[in-house]
């Protein structure tokens, strides 16, 4: 009787067992499927009104809220990281970010190392001058000015690509702000800066010492970036939930809070 006992005991034990690995495994394979639950990290640039700017403890603007809008209609989680340009490109392709939507200019150079959705929005680069100075009015008018640019930008792109056409002198900021105070003090003779941003912050702040000096020097477009071949599921959803809300009447009201027609 005690070796029958023994030996059912022992039947007993091994079937608990394995019933045990078996729940172990299902919870395993469960939190592996678990894809819907992601979230994706994307950035956006900490001071760039009015695409992407701090009010009342809470960030607003053309990309975050199109981002919102976005992630509303096809369903996706993200967290936004509000930071300096300069820092969203590397972050991007070193695997820190999962994508950006940061006012970022969609350029030949860009697209070695990233992958752009359809541009969301047609900007353009304009000259700013102190609103005293009469001696820049274009492009021509550059010749061994001085220069104050954002690290990271079209506009310093187009400094650096032009510094020996002009003889010009470059001073780098790392934000936006910064960079309009150094031209209103008269550290520098003119700063590079994308049309909407510089009009936006002219037509708001009636202290501004700022004016656009003559046309743009070229237009391009926006674009939402991920690191190139990687998250194409993410840059997919953006493409498709932008397509919708332009149809639907959210992207013109979003837009037309910020830059008018």
């Amino acid at each position: 009787m005690k070796r029958k006992t023994f030996i059912a005991l022992t039947c007993t034990l091994i079937l608990a067992m394995a019933a045990l690995t078996g729940c172990g495994s299902k919870k395993e394979t469960a939190g592996d499927t678990a894809s819907d639950d992601k979230v994706y990290l994307i950035a956006c640039d900490a001071k760039y009104a009015p695409f992407s700017f701090e009010e009342n403890g809470t960030y607003k603007g053309i990309d975050v809220e199109l981002l919102d809008a976005i992630a509303k209609t096809e369903g996706f989680k993200y967290e936004l990281k509000p930071m300096d340009f300069s820092a969203v490109i590397p972050g991007i392709t070193s695997g820190q970010l999962d994508g950006a939507i940061a006012g970022m200019s969609i350029t030949d150079e860009r697209k070695q190392s990233l992958d752009f959705s359809e541009g969301y929005f047609e900007s353009g680069l304009s000259i700013v001058v102190n609103a005293n100075n009469t001696d820049i009015n274009s492009e021509a008018d550059l010749q061994s000015k001085s220069a104050s640019i954002k690290k990271g930008t079209a506009g310093s792109q187009f400094a650096e690509d032009n510094t020996d056409k002009y003889g010009l002198k470059l001073n780098y900021f790392d934000d936006s702000p910064t960079m309009f105070l150094d031209v209103e003090n008269g550290n520098s003779d003119f700063l590079l800066e994308d049309y909407p941003v510089i009009a936006y912050k002219i037509k708001v702040d009636g202290d501004s010492k700022l004016r656009i000096a003559g046309d743009k020097l070229y237009t391009v477009d926006y674009g939402f970036a991920v690191k190139k071949d990687d998250n194409q599921e993410l840059l997919k959803m953006f493409n498709d939930g932008l397509k919708k809300i332009k149809e639907d009447g959210t992207y013109d009201k979003i837009v037309g809070q910020y830059v008018g027609e």
